[in-house]
């Protein structure tokens, strides 16, 4: 029996996405399960295709890979490089779909990150992303295809507390015992239990596996390394806006855009126009303009608090004897 998706619904995403001001083009489309039956449909557009790949490994940690549909993924080596060893990732269960990312087979996207399902699943984005006008995904639902840019994208995962990681997926580096995993960083810090019965189902069908058949890869498989070289990059690449970590300037943005209302609203016409009820006005506006970005605000900065924990807690690993 199928589990039935109680996530975050397309129409939430979207009303989420124009909150946050992402600019996005939407088009409308019968169902689409694989990028080429997507093509029929939004292929004439300008922009990019995209194919969203879920992974798992031998410990249960989750894995979503967005690519450009010619990126080749050669899943040993994209394990060695996370440190997980050479035949660590496979497809995950398509029960595994409903359960963390909240969505049905055909819609893996890097939205279904919007779920606190999804908190402990990991994204990685195609490095080539960053070189297309827009690119497109399904928005939760694979009846409909929006366009957005890179910097876009980048803007709806700061808002779930998920710093987007730009990979190079067709990148070949050494791994060794002076050549620790350059990916190491993106691995979940905890597996996700799911019921038996999901372990024991299939793995998801794509069409899009013929890109992933493995090149072949004679690096030598090491676990994670916890030296200093890895900590490095992890400070390197996720890097998190002042405003969502410090709770000072967290204030103090909140501040000046209430006071940009207030200054706005108190000019000498108003003041002649409303008298003594320009009080109540200005405080109408600021509720009815900032209520929805101050609740935005505040679940980024609960969501960036956990994330900038997490990695704190990547830098306190004690070293293994």
């Amino acid at each position: 029996m199928k589990e039935s998706i109680t996530g975050c619904s397309k129409q939430e995403l979207l009303n989420r996405l124009q909150v946050l001001q992402i600019h996005f083009s939407k088009y409308d489309h019968p169902v689409a399960l694989t990028v080429e039956a997507q093509a029929k449909y939004v292929g004439h557009v300008k922009g990019a295709l995209t194919k969203n790949l879920f992974f798992k490994d031998k410990k249960h940690r989750y894995y979503i890979v967005s690519a450009l549909p010619d990126t080749k993924v050669d899943l040993k080596v994209l394990s060695q490089r996370l440190g997980l060893g050479k035949g660590a990732l496979r497809m995950a269960p398509e029960e595994a779909l409903g359960q963390l990312l909240q969505v049905p087979l055909g819609c893996v996207t890097p939205f279904a990150l919007v779920n606190e399902s999804a908190r402990h699943v990991s994204l990685l984005l195609d490095q080539g992303f960053k070189n297309q006008e827009c690119c497109f995904f399904h928005p939760l639902s694979n009846d409909t295809t929006i366009s957005l840019s890179s910097i876009d994208l980048d803007k709806f995962l700061n808002s779930v507390g998920k710093a987007p990681a730009y990979v190079d997926l067709e990148a070949k580096p050494s791994v060794g015992k002076d050549h620790p995993p350059d990916l190491g960083f993106l691995v979940p810090s905890d597996g996700l239990i799911l019921p038996n019965s999901l372990h024991n189902t299939g793995p998801v069908k794509n069409q899009d596996l013929d890109s992933l058949k493995p090149a072949g890869a004679n690096a030598k498989a090491v676990k994670p390394s916890s030296s200093g070289t890895q900590n490095n990059k992890l400070v390197n690449v996720v890097k998190t806006p002042t405003s969502l970590t410090d709770p000072s300037t967290f204030i103090e943005e909140i501040l000046e855009k209430t006071s940009s209302i207030v200054l706005t609203q108190t000019k000498e016409e108003n003041i002649k126009q409303h008298g003594e009820e320009l009080g109540a006005i200005v405080l109408d506006q600021i509720r009815r303009q900032l209520t929805m970005e101050f609740k935005n605000m505040a679940t980024i900065f609960k969501n960036t608090a956990y994330t900038e924990g997490f990695h704190a807690g990547i830098h306190q690993l004690p070293r293994r004897l």
